[in-house]
């Protein structure tokens, strides 16, 4: 396993939804910018912990994230993906 920290400018990554980026940053912290491949090529911030693995070589190597990481993810997981309202129905 790698750290966040530990991935360096020019680092091939793959995201949590599939798409690589190139690393374009030496940054450590909770947000990180890379050059994404996706339905676009284009550069913007991703965060931190939805990098999933970075290329060593030929070999995909596991992210480990920091425990502010974690804790980050898991509150926008709170945020975004918390069951809708229901409307009201009166009878």
């Amino acid at each position: 396993m790698i750290k966040t920290n530990e991935i360096k400018k020019g680092d091939t990554i793959m995201l949590r939804n599939g798409w690589l980026a190139r690393m374009e940053d030496n940054k450590r912290g909770a947000v990180r910018m890379a050059l994404v491949y996706g339905d676009y090529t284009e550069m913007g911030s991703v965060y931190a912990h939805d990098i999933h693995k970075v290329k060593r070589g030929e070999q995909w190597v596991m992210v480990e994230h920091t425990e502010d990481q974690k804790r980050l993810k898991a509150s926008l997981d709170r945020i975004f993906n918390s069951p809708k309202p229901q409307p009201k129905t009166f009878v």
